[in-house]
């Protein structure tokens, strides 16, 4: 029967070669109280370990496709993670050798390619855009050799129909799920890698659409020699007569290694007649436990008469232990670094209508309903109009510190991506970290300004320019301390409900010690940590100052009793313990927020990123 693949695109240039083996390889789950329990470094686990891998030998070769299969709970995934080095050699036993030398996971994910069964992919980009992206981010040579190998990729991977439309997520329009799986697959080409894994590939689609995914898989190991490695279930007929080598799992064992004409020979052999209109596979997990007690000499089979002449060719060389212990070296520089990533981050936020619009909107239409609400009180005297503006500004800082918590979503999908892509060393997550910054200064800005514009002068605040640019840079520097807390603690849950729980949690708290409710000196001593960490008490202390200080402040008369001037502005500040030194030196403590905030969601996202490797 011919084979259903394409002649390549662009030419059949062949990569460098490389076989992957297992020996002896093992794998266990153990719970995280034996992981970290010092017993267990020296003596005995508190339970019995979970084996999800046992004794597995198998291989795969340069210019095949090699299919991992089983049953579900096989260890299918887990097998080809460890092969893919994503998982930690700590937690494995056995070998896993590349060329015949000992993998080294941090250079060996660099030139491989790795498809996750989830398509991570920021839904709001084009087809396009999503590859170019991964271009700029993991070539180097900059934007026209990106643009090159996208236009490239984009006609072999059959997408250039939907190079403009974007990519969508549920409901919302976009390409189809077979088109969604090859622009995946085509994150993970652009780099050209030697070696590709990939998780389900035809998991959720139609059958034209899994032997189109397939049959483009085929066409590059034929046509570049790339070694392929996937999972899957139960595939059909067509497609499984793509594959050139079988790994069949069971229980984490390996029942079966080799071609799918050796499987048929097996299954002959234990006396198994192969129905008609079933599949080899589907059949074999069906009766799996009888190849599995076939012949325990050879469960991890290798058909005798099987030829492995690409074990004799492959080039030993291209994969030394010498060459791996070089340092590693990320494709751009950190300032192109947070370009790329700065570009990729703007089309986000604009074309995100609850982070971009919505906020904008929302900064707008609060302020003129706050101004309306409040009118004039700030040109008012008494104790009741003192209440009021005092009111005003506890309200502002609630409402400014918590409508930021929209953006817990946006930076929980950002994480799952940039886990990914720096796992592959296309970035560092301090460039990530910078570009996510210096995007959402210039943003906040604008609604900072569009929120105090109309609320300072509606309210009739201190009438002075000076008086306005200072309450509307406080606000700026609410809006980024709030930003950055939120990023902080979305690299830190594991959730949207979680993260929602506790950043709400952790506002209450911060305005309950603020210092409005109840004054420091009648907070308990246990507790004063908390006024000081509080996020409302420094700008709720620039705004009294801004309003009652300064020179104007001695002169402004704020209560009046029977034509007299009880209170004035600067003793009001004085009653609150506040002087008029604070109003720069909390605009420091906020500054400190912000970059403290920023470099813990560094460290976090740094030991997610990393630790594992």
């Amino acid at each position: 029967m011919e084979l259903p693949v394409k002649a390549p695109v662009y030419g059949a240039q062949k990569t460098s070669s490389y076989r992957l083996e297992t020996k002896n390889l093992s794998y266990k789950l153990c719970s995280k109280l034996d992981e970290l329990d010092f017993i267990h470094c020296g003596g005995t686990p508190r339970r019995a370990p979970k084996f999800i891998l046992r004794d597995v030998n198998c291989a795969a070769s340069a210019g095949e496709i090699t299919a991992i299969s089983g049953p579900s709970g096989a260890g299918k995934t887990t097998l080809l993670e460890i092969l893919a080095g994503k998982i930690s050699s700590c937690k494995v036993s056995g070998q896993v050798l590349v060329n015949s030398q000992p993998m080294n996971a941090k250079h060996f994910r660099r030139l491989s390619g790795f498809v996750s069964q989830d398509d991570s992919l920021f839904p709001l980009l084009t087809v396009k855009e999503t590859l170019l992206y991964s271009a700029l981010l993991r070539l180097r040579g900059g934007r026209k050799e990106a643009a090159s190998r996208v236009r490239r990729l984009l006609k072999e991977l059959g997408l250039e129909h939907v190079s403009d439309s974007r990519i969508g997520e549920g409901s919302d329009w976009g390409i189809s799920g077979g088109e969604r799986r090859r622009v995946s697959i085509g994150v993970d080409l652009v780099h050209d890698p030697a070696v590709v894994f990939i998780d389900e590939p035809t998991s959720g689609l139609d059958s034209a659409s899994a032997l189109h995914v397939a049959t483009l898989l085929k066409s590059m190991v034929l046509n570049q020699g790339k070694t392929i490695v996937l999972t899957i279930h139960q595939p059909s007929f067509r497609i499984l007569e793509l594959f050139d080598r079988l790994v069949l799992l069971s229980n984490g064992y390996a029942v079966h290694d080799g071609s799918l004409h050796f499987l048929e020979e097996r299954l002959r052999f234990a006396g198994h007649q192969i129905p008609l209109h079933v599949n080899v596979l589907e059949f074999s997990i069906d009766v799996i436990e009888s190849l599995s007690k076939q012949n325990s000499v050879s469960l991890n089979n290798q058909c005798p008469h099987e030829s492995r002449h690409n074990e004799g060719h492959i080039a030993r060389t291209l994969y030394f232990n010498n060459d791996q212990e070089k340092p590693l070296c990320y494709p751009n520089s950190i300032l192109e670094e947070v370009s790329i990533l700065g570009q990729r981050c703007c089309s986000n936020i604009f074309r995100t209508k609850q982070l971009f619009a919505t906020r904008v909107i929302q900064a707008l239409v609060a302020g003129l309903i706050l101004g309306t609400i409040f009118l004039n009180v700030g040109k008012k005297t008494g104790q009741v109009a003192l209440q009021t503006r005092i009111g005003f500004f506890a309200f502002s800082l609630t409402f400014l510190l918590s409508s930021t918590t929209e953006g817990l979503p946006i930076f929980l999908q950002e994480r799952r991506i940039l886990m990914r892509e720096t796992s592959r060393g296309a970035y560092r997550v301090s460039s990530y970290v910078l570009s996510n910054t210096l995007i959402f200064l210039p943003f906040l800005l604008m609604v900072a300004l569009l929120y105090s514009t109309p609320v300072y002068w509606l309210v009739g605040l201190r009438m002075s320019i000076y008086g306005f640019l200072y309450f509307s840079l406080v606000v700026w520097m609410v809006i980024l301390m709030s930003n950055s807390f939120v990023a902080c603690f979305s690299a830190l849950v594991p959730n949207f409900i979680m993260g929602t729980s506790v950043i709400s949690g952790l506002m209450g708290s911060f305005f309950l010690f603020s210092g409005y409710f109840i004054a420091k000196s009648k907070i308990p001593s246990y507790w004063v940590f908390m006024h000081y960490l509080s996020l409302f008490k420094y700008p709720f202390e620039c705004f009294l100052i801004n309003e009652y200080g300064g020179e104007q402040g001695n002169e402004r008369c704020i209560v009046y009793d029977k034509g007299r001037c009880n209170l004035y502005g600067s003793g009001f500040l004085r009653q609150q313990g506040l002087k008029d030194s604070q109003k720069w030196s909390n605009l420091a403590v906020m500054l400190g927020f912000i970059i403290g905030y920023r470099v813990l969601c560094f460290v976090i996202l740094w030991f997610r990123c990393y630790r594992r490797r």
